[in-house]
């Protein structure tokens, strides 16, 4: 008999949430974001109101509805049983996709940490494979291990953000914003935010991470949404602060082309050691991050195969009540794409796979906004004004966001999530077949 979970409580669920959010995007998105300049600003400013409105549907969807079973629940109750199959589908994909990102953002920093990984040829996918499979691992291990992990590594990655902002804030103050690039009628463009905020949402990506696991948080009622709210807005602030500093502070050219940017950053003022020190924070933070999103890439199967859209197998948990199949396979698919963007080149390699996951992870958001509408309809959820304009501008968001992640990543990502249909079939008829005449 397997023994009950340990289950997360405030502190956990909320590093959950931060730990998911402040990963690599807000490490390598400076070198994304160079290129648009002041659009980067208009896009974070619009993405913190667009995300935060998420954060709020998803906080009154668990509040109001605690059993529903997380995000997959929502969906499915609000939407139907298909639309939340691709819905949870899209969002595991999305998983993958920035598991990859996150992994080979790791490892581009600690190529500033250990030079001769860098200059090793195939050295750093078989580092990004060994940490793929070492995560898993400590989250076959049981929730319990799996928290302390995201616990430790949350509070270390916020250490250089602290940096970063008090250092942009000392650059301002002695040289004032002759710092910026100069602000002129041109500067901003409706195509160059709209860009930009493909890449600004992917480092918001997480702030359903409470809801996902939702079974497995104590008082989640309670719990949930607080841990939502303070564990996005935490996340928000520190990433916009923290990445526009370092992509309009430094020369473009030098940001677009650096492996480690926010290290690059500090090393201009403080010098090697600090930028090294930098580097093994952004490290412990990719590496964090990535534990965060296997747990969730364990744990949705599970309840998707529990409704008989998954085959069944998919439950299957191990004594410490770990999913072991779906964690097993999700680190089988991960690896297989970190290999396939290790065939690209730096940077275009990274926002390549970000902006898949942004497009994949969208389906999710924008289904939930639809649900959480439906729910204020027949009373389900109550109805209120904020939450009726929360919705609203989490539509819209979500709707101009897929328009900003790009045909490309758009075609990937139909094509992706397209590819779990036929699984979706299967598994319906295999449930059919069980069900006694």
């Amino acid at each position: 008999m397997t023994p009950p979970r340990k289950k997360f409580g405030f502190w956990l669920a909320t590093a959950l949430v931060v730990g998911n959010i402040i990963g690599s995007a807000v490490f390598m998105l400076p070198a994304g974001l160079a290129a648009f300049g002041w659009n980067s600003v208009v896009a974070w400013g619009l993405t913190f109101v667009g995300a935060l409105c998420l954060a709020w549907v998803f906080a009154e969807l668990a509040r109001h509805m605690p059993d529903a079973g997380g995000s997959y629940g929502f969906m499915r109750l609000g939407m139907g049983e298909g639309a939340a199959f691709l819905g949870a589908w899209g969002y595991v994909v999305s998983c993958y996709a920035a598991n990859a990102g996150i992994t080979i953002a790791g490892v581009s920093y600690l190529t500033r940490l250990v030079p001769a990984l860098g200059e090793t040829p195939m050295a750093p996918p078989v580092v990004a494979l060994a940490v793929i499979w070492g995560l898993t691992w400590v989250n076959l291990r049981g929730l319990q291990a799996a928290g302390a992990v995201q616990m430790g590594t949350t509070i270390v990655k916020l250490l250089p953000f602290v940096a970063v902002i008090g250092l942009a804030l000392w650059r301002l103050a002695h040289g004032g914003w002759t710092l910026l690039p100069p602000l002129h009628a041109g500067a901003i463009s409706f195509a160059g935010a709209s860009g930009a905020v493909g890449l600004t949402l992917y480092a918001m990506l997480g702030i359903e991470s409470a809801t996902v696991p939702a079974d497995a948080v104590e008082d989640a009622p309670r719990i949930v949404p607080l841990a939502t709210m303070v564990g996005s807005g935490l996340s928000a602030i520190v990433s916009i602060i923290a990445t526009c500093a370092v992509a309009l502070m430094l020369p473009t050219e030098v940001v677009a082309n650096s492996k480690a940017p926010v290290s690059d950053f500090i090393a201009t003022s403080w010098g090697d050691v600090a930028g090294g020190f930098v580097a093994f924070c952004a490290v412990v933070s990719c590496f964090g991050c990535l534990n965060g999103f296997i747990l969730l890439t364990g744990e949705l199967p599970v309840a998707m195969a529990e409704a008989r859209t998954l085959p069944g197998w998919f439950r299957t948990r191990n004594a410490a009540g770990a999913p072991r199949s779906s964690l097993l396979i999700g680190a089988i698919v991960t690896s297989l794409l970190t290999l396939m963007a290790y065939t690209k080149a730096g940077v275009a390699a990274y926002n390549f796979a970000i902006l898949i996951s942004t497009a994949t992870n969208l389906v999710l958001y924008l289904f939930c906004t639809i649900a959480v509408a439906r729910f204020m309809r027949d009373g389900r959820v109550p109805r209120s004004v904020a939450l009726v304009a929360c919705t609203a501008i989490a539509f819209v968001f979500s709707c101009w966001a897929f328009y900003g992640s790009g045909w490309e990543s758009l075609g990937w990502g139909a094509a992706l999530v397209a590819a779990g249909w036929p699984i979706y079939h299967l598994a319906r008829r295999a449930a059919l077949k069980a069900v006694p005449a």
